[in-house]
């Protein structure tokens, strides 16, 4: 256990290995590596949710997925670097981000792996680069001196901005003079519209909203780059995995059929079974926010990670000499092996209990 006077450098460091320090001690952080066990004998996964919103291994444990586990909430995030944070201090058990974010974490030390996708763009839920209909701004060019607004850096936004500008020619010198600034996601729309930044990232119910009022397009979109993607991972440490094996493998093996169950069942009968939980759960949130659902933004069956998911953060690391060329393997990064719709469980045109379903 670390002493109270020791963790807020500990704190520090981890927020510092988004930026590929090299001292693995980060990881040092506070709590026991033996979980605690419910009355029956099932393993407590600690972990952070998010308000008025249901992720995939809630929905598992609602659907009665998971055999050897209990989820037990801790609060909510605030970001992807900030859970895996918890995460890697043994706050919580398991977290989730950015693949970007994951591929420096590991550069910087810590022993952690992804098990699954988390989250990623589709058709109809993705992330977009907003302006103003009467900023005058059409082009990567036009961002020259310009302020993008985005959730928080060294994540998702900062790395299909600069990704984007890349791709439309800027040089790495005029890259640099495109300012990035973080901006809580309830307040970026109105810093747009305010003339406080000039681009919004806008991603969910924040775009659903923010495009009904008017007044604003996209200039760009992370699915126009890379398509139908899967973007971040649930990530555990690697002691917790060797230590507790059948706890992430129920993990796993639920929160993809649970995910799969979001890809086969009707909107409406999603909406209804969120709705459902978030009352259930008693921790007064409004599911008015809801009804701006549209897809659970993962286009692989049963999040299923892919090799090329983490190497193209790793090359882009590697372009911008942030990370060593062959310090890093995409394959080791990640296992598929607990996943059923990976190791040959379910194949990938089934359902979540292994059933035919339809093309969609």
């Amino acid at each position: 256990m670390l002493s109270l006077n020791r963790r807020p450098r500990v704190i520090r460091a981890l927020a510092a290995v988004f930026a590929i320090p090299t001292a693995v001690a980060v990881l040092a952080g506070c709590g026991s590596s033996e979980p605690a066990t419910t009355a029956d004998g099932k393993t407590v996964l600690r972990y952070q949710g998010s308000t008025g919103q249901v992720s995939a291994f809630e929905l598992a444990a609602d659907l009665g997925y998971f055999s050897d586990i209990e989820l037990h909430w801790e609060g909510d995030t605030t970001s992807g670097p900030a859970n895996i944070q918890a995460a890697a201090t043994k706050q919580i058990e398991f977290g989730s981000a950015f693949n970007g974010a994951v591929v420096k974490l590991v550069a910087g030390g810590a022993p952690v792996t992804s098990v699954l996708s988390s989250y990623g763009a589709d058709e109809l839920s993705y992330t977009g680069y907003f302006v103003r209909d009467d900023s005058g701004i059409a082009s990567a060019r036009d961002l020259i001196g310009k302020k993008v607004g985005i959730n928080t850096l060294g994540a998702h936004h900062e790395f299909v901005t600069r990704e984007w500008l890349h791709r439309e020619g800027l040089s790495d010198q005029e890259i640099k003079q495109v300012e990035l600034v973080v901006v809580p996601p309830v307040n970026t729309e109105e810093a747009l519209r305010n003339k406080q930044i000039d681009v919004a990232a806008l991603g969910g119910v924040f775009r659903e909203t923010a495009v009904e009022r008017g007044g604003i397009h996209p200039l760009f979109a992370d699915k126009a780059i890379f398509g139908e993607f899967d973007y971040g991972t649930y990530v555990f440490r690697n002691d917790y995995i060797q230590q507790h094996p059948a706890a992430v493998r129920d993990f796993v093996q639920g929160t993809a059929r649970a995910t799969r169950w979001l890809q086969v069942t009707p909107r409406d009968q999603v909406l209804a079974r969120f709705e459902q939980i978030i009352g259930k759960r008693g921790r007064n949130e409004n599911t008015a926010l809801l009804k701006y659902w549209r897809s659970p933004g993962i286009p692989v069956p049963g999040a299923v990670i892919a090799e090329k998911e983490l190497q193209i953060w790793i090359d882009w690391l590697v372009r911008n000499g942030d990370l060593a060329q062959g310090k890093l393997s995409a394959k080791d990064l990640f296992t598929n092996k607990d996943n059923p719709y990976a190791n040959g469980t379910y194949g990938p045109a089934t359902g979540p209990t292994g059933e035919v379903v339809a093309a969609k």
